[in-house]
């Protein structure tokens, strides 16, 4: 009875280490501040006019959004409509955006204007 037990025991502990080790690997949220632009472009819109309509422009033809924050351009990785469509509406204007950072790209968790 006393090794089944320990067995028990080892078993329940396995199990906690495995629910804790990806959780202390999981990418930390933060929130970055910048203007909103496309991957394209980066910081200097290429087309003549002004950045926001330079921007959609190249959205519409397969371009990612981006947050250029300082010298930093990060391609901003959104899944869902509204992310898209509230990027759109800051298209060339500062925003807040939090996300995880992984290298140049953040997945985006929600959008906002930068006051």
């Amino acid at each position: 009875m006393q090794a089944g037990a320990r067995r028990l025991s080892l078993v329940t502990l396995c199990l906690a280490m495995m629910l804790a080790v990806p959780a202390a690997f999981a990418g930390k949220a933060e929130t970055f501040t910048g203007v909103v632009s496309d991957a394209m472009c980066g910081a200097k819109h290429m087309m003549e006019g002004d950045g926001a309509s330079c921007l959609r422009a190249c959205v519409k033809k397969g371009s990612k959004y981006a947050l250029v924050v300082g010298d930093k351009v990060y391609t901003l990785d959104a899944k869902d409509q509204a992310t898209l469509d509230r990027l759109d509406k800051l298209a060339d204007q500062k925003a807040k955006v939090r996300g995880e950072a992984n290298g140049d790209t953040i997945a985006v968790n929600s959008v906002a204007p930068a006051k």
